[in-house]
């Protein structure tokens, strides 16, 4: 007996897909308006030698950038997603690296309103939210056409789905903030 692969509607690809794009190119922008900022960040995770920070400061957004452009292009989705999945996996790392060293007061870097957020668990689990997001937009799509309902699907859909993404971040950033009100009273 012969079991077909796994499919997934292509709506369902493209919508996750776009949301992850917005995410990604957000997240750049967010890093490249504030660069010396960045370039601090990642000199204050202690992970990269001097040399290297300027560096990394331009070009980690310029590929968080890239994957997003890319997960929008069908074409391109592939190389988008696995580019997607580098950067979360080094940032993540990062992460991880430094709560295992006892760094919880560390601020994440991540440029935006959540820059003020702390490193948590709870950051290297939205990045693994995220990584699996990526993941299913490599699944293989069912072979069929989209009309334009399910563009406007991919539209609206995606768009909900970048603001759960926000309303997590903002929950995520102001977790130490509430702590710090319930223990002060």
């Amino acid at each position: 007996k012969r079991t077909e692969p796994m499919a997934i509607d292509p709506a369902v690809t493209s919508m996750l897909a776009s949301a992850l794009a917005v995410m990604l190119v957000v997240s750049a922008t967010q890093k490249w308006r504030d660069v010396p900022g960045f370039h601090g960040a990642l000199d204050r995770y202690g992970l990269l030698p001097p040399g290297l920070l300027r560096p990394t400061a331009w070009t980690l957004p310029a590929v968080e950038a890239g994957a997003g452009v890319a997960l929008v292009i069908e074409q391109t989705r592939v190389p988008g997603a696995m580019l997607g999945l580098g950067v979360l996996t080094v940032v993540t790392g990062a992460v991880v690296i430094n709560l295992l060293r006892g760094r919880f007061d560390l601020g994440c870097g991540c440029g935006g309103l959540e820059d003020e957020q702390p490193l948590s668990w709870g950051l290297v689990l939205r990045n693994v939210v995220l990584a699996l997001l990526l993941g299913v937009t490599l699944v293989a799509t069912t072979a069929r056409v989209l009309t334009w309902i399910d563009y406007l699907t991919v539209v609206v859909g995606g768009g909900a789905l970048y603001g759960l993404y926000v309303v997590a971040n903002q929950l995520l950033a102001n977790q130490p903030r509430l702590r710090r009100l319930r223990y002060s009273a």
